[in-house]
């Protein structure tokens, strides 16, 4: 086992689901990967046991009783950031827009095959890693200013018209990647490979998704669509 695996092993995830055969079948399905594994059933068991393990990785059902996943997930996150894949039985974007809005990270939409949640949650994992790298490769990147819009990587800090805005980690790394390269057309698969760090198309959908829900923080204006390739910033001095 190289040093990478060794650390995968040693992650702890905190699943939260209140069907009892789900959340049964996803904890051993983790547990086989190796990693420490947490089950709680509803919202507030869920906020508490964040609390209490610190997890490296949260998954999380949106339909929850005490406390509804989307709630939860907002005062797990404010306490410490923490990546988040939402779970949810319904197909609907504007759920899932919400829910990443609600500071997740991911979604997938049930039924889901195991070998994409463990797929999807090791690629969320590599992010976690990944970040720390390009915090420190952007500590001497100048601020990206674009009138106003401005964009600071080094504090991670975007601010619209002068007053700040508040995105996720995804939903930053995502725009300060487009904006670093202002008007070029970047595919879908390109940003998966480049702020989620996956290697494959599945997760098209979930680009759509978090540039939906920049565009209700930013404005629709911001990222242009490029129907059937990808997105581009369009700089907003530019209009």
């Amino acid at each position: 086992m190289n040093s990478m695996e060794s650390r995968t092993a040693q992650r702890t995830i905190l699943v939260v689901e209140d069907e009892p055969t789900l959340a049964t079948a996803i904890a051993q399905r983790l547990t086989a990967e190796g990693w420490n594994v947490r089950v709680a059933g509803d919202g507030a068991s869920a906020v508490q046991a964040a609390a209490q393990l610190k997890p490296d990785l949260v998954i999380m059902d949106i339909m929850l009783p005490v406390m509804d996943g989307l709630e939860a997930t907002k005062r797990i996150v404010a306490a410490r950031p923490v990546p988040v894949m939402i779970l949810t039985a319904r197909d609907d974007e504007a759920d899932k827009v919400i829910g990443l809005g609600a500071g997740a990270d991911d979604y997938m939409t049930k039924p889901f095959s195991m070998r994409e949640l463990i797929a999807r949650c090791k690629a969320l994992l590599r992010r976690v890693e990944r970040a720390k790298v390009i915090a420190k490769n952007s500590e001497n990147e100048k601020i990206l200013d674009f009138g106003t819009l401005v964009i600071d990587p080094a504090q991670r800090i975007v601010t619209l018209d002068g007053t700040e805005v508040h995105l996720t980690p995804t939903e930053f790394d995502l725009l300060a990647t487009l904006a670093r390269r202002p008007k070029s057309v970047l595919t879908r698969e390109k940003l998966l490979e480049e702020v989620w760090d996956w290697v494959d198309a599945s997760g098209t959908r979930t680009v759509d998704s978090h540039v939906k829900a920049l565009r209700h923080k930013l404005g629709p204006e911001l990222i242009r669509t490029v129907h059937g390739v990808g997105y581009a910033f369009e700089p907003p001095e530019s209009k």
